[in-house]
Formats: C-alpha cells, sequence, structure tokens
C-alpha cells in the first residue's frame, strides 16, 4: 500500500498547495510534495487574499517544513522567495505547535516560549520591532505559553495560568487591551482568565473561558461588521463580549475563518457558526450574515472544524471530509467552481484524515 501522503487544494497561484507546481488552482486534492503523512505532526495554512497563502508542517523531529507566497519572509527560510514545494525553516529545530497568519507565521518551542517570523509591519512578530523577518524572531517577554494563534495581523499566545496575550495590529480592538494602537510586543488581554481554547480570525478572536467540554463559556473580541463575535451587534469590541450561546451541549472546539465564527459542542459534536455569509460559509443554506450563533442543520459527528476567508471545512467521525462557502478556486474540493451554502462532501481521496487546515485570509485547504 502506497504511504499516506499530505494533500492540498483550492488556489495555488503562489504556490501554496505545494504539489511542485503553479497552476491556478485545484478543484481535487493534489499531494504536497516530499512529506508522508506519518511524519506530518500539525499542519496550519496562512493567507491574505484569495490568491495568496502559505502552508506550514510541523514534522516529528520538530522541524518545520514551509511553502507557498514568501513575499514577506513568511516562510522563514532566510529569503523572499515564493516555492511551490515544501523547505525548511532555518534555525528551528524544537517546534511543538505551529500557526500561520495573513503573511507570518508563528511556532511554540519546547520550552513554552514562541518565535514568529514574516511580516512585521503591524508588530505582528512580537519582537518590539515593525521590521519583517525572513527567519524566527523571538517573542518578547512570552513564557509558559501552551498554545498559539494567527490572525491576519496580529498574533495570539494561551499560557499556563489561562490568560491570553496578543500583539500586532489593533485597530478594530483585536488585541482586547480596551485601546486601537497596535503593539509590537505581547500584551495582555483584559479581563480573560481560565481559558482553555483560543482562536483567531482576520481581525476577531475567540476563546472559551473554562474547561473544554464542562460549561465553557465562549468570549469574543475585535472586528465585529458582519456579528462574527456573536453578541448580537455589530459593534467592534476592544474587550471581550460574551458570545450568546443557544447550544444545548458543551462547547469542544471553537474556530475563526476570516469574518465567521465557528463552535463545535459535545451534543452529538454539532455545529454552530455565526457572522458573515456573503459566500454561505455558515453552512445554513442561506447567505444572511448571522449576529448569534445559528445551528448548522444536518451536521453531526464533527471530530475537527477548520475556516477560510469565505470557506469551512469539517472532518466528520465517518472520516469525510465536508466543505461549504466560497468555491471560486475549487477550495470545496468537489470538482466545481461553485460556491455551496450547504454541505458537500470533498474528492480527498484520503482516508484516515486527523488534520485540517485553511487559511484566515486565503482560499486552499490542507488535509493529512
Amino acid at each position: 500500500m502506497a504511504e499516506k501522503r499530505l494533500k492540498s487544494w483550492g488556489n495555488n497561484r503562489v504556490g501554496q498547495l505545494g504539489d511542485g507546481t503553479w497552476t491556478d488552482f485545484r478543484t481535487t486534492a493534489t499531494t504536497v510534495l516530499g512529506l508522508t503523512s506519518a511524519e506530518v505532526v500539525k499542519i496550519a495554512a496562512g493567507g491574505a487574499g484569495a490568491h495568496n497563502g502559505h502552508g506550514l508542517a510541523l514534522l516529528t523531529d520538530r522541524t518545520v517544513q514551509s511553502w507557498g507566497a514568501n513575499n514577506s519572509g513568511q516562510l522563514g527560510d532566510g529569503s523572499v522567495f515564493s516555492h511551490n514545494a515544501p523547505g525548511q525553516v532555518v534555525n528551528l529545530s524544537d517546534a511543538t505547535d505551529i500557526a500561520a497568519g495573513g503573511t507570518h507565521s508563528v511556532a511554540l518551542l519546547a520550552d513554552q516560549t514562541v518565535v514568529a517570523w514574516g511580516h512585521n509591519n503591524y508588530g505582528q512578530l512580537g519582537n518590539g520591532t515593525n521590521q519583517d523577518s525572513s527567519v524566527p524572531v523571538r517573542v518578547e517577554g512570552l513564557n509558559k505559553v501552551i498554545a498559539i494563534a494567527g490572525g491576519l495581523n496580529h498574533s495570539l499566545a494561551l499560557r499556563e495560568d489561562g490568560t491570553v496575550w496578543a500583539w500586532g495590529y489593533n485597530i478594530n480592538g483585536q488585541l482586547g487591551d480596551g485601546s486601537s494602537a497596535s503593539r509590537n510586543v505581547p500584551a495582555q488581554v483584559t479581563g480573560l482568565t481560565g481559558v482553555s481554547l483560543i482562536a483567531a480570525g482576520a481581525n476577531h478572536n475567540l476563546a472559551l473561558v473554562g474547561p473544554v467540554g464542562n460549561g465553557g463559556v465562549v468570549m469574543a473580541w475585535g472586528y465585529n461588521a458582519t456579528g462574527q463575535l456573536g453578541d448580537n451587534s455589530t459593534s467592534n469590541r476592544s474587550t471581550p463580549v460574551k458570545t450568546q450561546d443557544p447550544w444545548s451541549g458543551e462547547v469542544t472546539r471553537i474556530t475563526a475563518g476570516a469574518n465567521h465564527s465557528l463552535a463545535v459542542t459535545d451534543s452529538n459534536n454539532s455545529l454552530h457558526a455565526w457572522g458573515q455569509n456573503t459566500s454561505g460559509q455558515l453552512g445554513d443554506g442561506t447567505t444572511d450574515y448571522r449576529i448569534t450563533p445559528f445551528p448548522v442543520p444536518g451536521l453531526t459527528g464533527i471530530q475537527l472544524i477548520a475556516a477560510g476567508r469565505e470557506h469551512t471545512i469539517a472532518l466528520l467521525s465517518d472520516n469525510t471530509v465536508r466543505s461549504w462557502g466560497a468555491n471560486g478556486s475549487g477550495q470545496l474540493a468537489n470538482g466545481t467552481t461553485t460556491d455551496s451554502s450547504t454541505p458537500v462532501t470533498s474528492l480527498t481521496a484520503l482516508t484516515g484524515v486527523d488534520k485540517i487546515a485553511a487559511p484566515v485570509g486565503g482560499d486552499f485547504s490542507l488535509a493529512n
């Protein structure tokens, strides 16, 4: 039996599918070159526009491979040249987690500190400067970190003590510190403790306060023009507010696309979605945005969820991948370029998928 491989589909204008080509887009899964599924521990996808994007893979040896757009150094290989096949991030040998933003990348190290590389115009690398870096640089003043997330132009870290720290772009309040001033070093998100999960959208964030699957409350902050904070308003929030929670069951996963948000609850592992719905990315059969969470009909058994610029992908317990929303670049992997406001089955030709990723501002998908 052939070795399983990391798969990708959707837009490929800058080599973000990693399959060794510059083919415009793929409507079904293609193979990322050189990486077997067995050596890939985690995957992440970044992107800042329909035709932009980069991929990251954390390997069993704790090194990171990267591919796609590199105009800001987001591949971390010491250059600013894009490449359409994976190459190694330099000076990085002890990574334990990865995250990708719009045009920057973040890694959590074994010693629980954080490094970042790529675009830094708003301080999203957190190293006290606003200069891009094509090699990993240390995020200042952060230790005991257990999770990281990348927004379009900002970054988040969750510490062992349940506090959340943010840095980078802040014009919409996405740093959660009560101001709209961007920061090039981490600052604590106001009033958040006991956090167990974090997620970053393009310009908004989600956090689960309380234990996973046991009474946790979803909090949100930042940009809210299409209701992505779920607080029954379209007002931006510079400090966290509570997302209205109509779900029965406890929240087990949260994720954010560019301008939409999702939560999985343990009631049959069902899904709620809210925020922007221009392309049907909420999966409720409409293109109406929702300012409070709404159940996605007919979907249960969700194991994993990921969200891109205007599309969403889910891994179900039967090992199928379902996708919905924008599909102009084939990012739903159903062989068409037709948007869908309800879930469609992705033609991934994959068995045993246990990882999926989509870029916060891009139009492609990864699965392993």
